[in-house]
């Protein structure tokens, strides 16, 4: 039988927690509600890359190594928001975010975003759906933490691009997949 490792640190009983820097604050502060946010986002990114890898499609499984990265980061972006002294996001990941989002449209039909479609399609990109709408809502909490403290530019530029290109890969499964899209429809009142 293996060995018992303890996950609990007991330290977190009364309410409070600590950042990487070591200063202790309370368990209901933004901080921490972007934090698990963060992870949420990460969590459902693992969820999707999961449903990726069971597609038989290369064009669509190759999107797994990105998403991986993409995953690395947003460890690394946490990192930087719980004040580490030694992790800060570049402006190549933020490149490397662009330019990926940027490959998908040139490799979707020509007609792909003529028109605003309803979430979902496929059931995989029902899922990257949800990790957009999760990644939209962490640049609010974001935000809203910047208005307590200082919150470096290039997070903000980041999470938002990421759910343009959360938005950008769901069009592009969807199209791979044939998927005839759901558009909206105004309807006259």
């Amino acid at each position: 039988m293996g060995k018992l490792i303890s996950v609990s640190t007991k330290k977190g009983d009364k309410g409070e927690s600590y950042l990487i820097n070591g200063k202790k604050i309370s368990k209901s502060n933004i901080v921490f509600e972007v934090l698990g946010t963060l992870d949420e986002l990460n969590s459902h990114l693992g969820l999707v890359i999961v449903k990726i890898q069971e597609n038989p499609s290369k064009e669509i499984t190759k999107n797994v190594k990105f998403l991986l990265d993409i995953q690395h980061t947003l460890f690394y972006l946490g990192a930087q928001l719980a004040e580490s002294p030694k992790e800060s996001l570049s402006e190549s990941q933020l490149f490397k975010l662009e330019t990926e989002a940027d490959r998908l449209q040139l490799e979707m039909a020509d007609n792909w975003i003529t028109k605003f479609v309803l979430p979902g399609g496929t059931e995989l990109g029902a899922h990257i759906d949800i990790a957009r709408t999760v990644s939209r809502r962490l640049e609010r909490l974001i935000v809203g933490l910047s208005e307590k403290k200082s919150v470096p530019e290039l997070i903000l530029k980041y999470i938002n691009r990421l759910s343009d290109y959360l938005f950008i890969l769901r069009c592009f499964i969807n199209d791979k997949l044939c998927v005839k899209e759901h558009l909206f429809q105004v309807k006259k009142r």
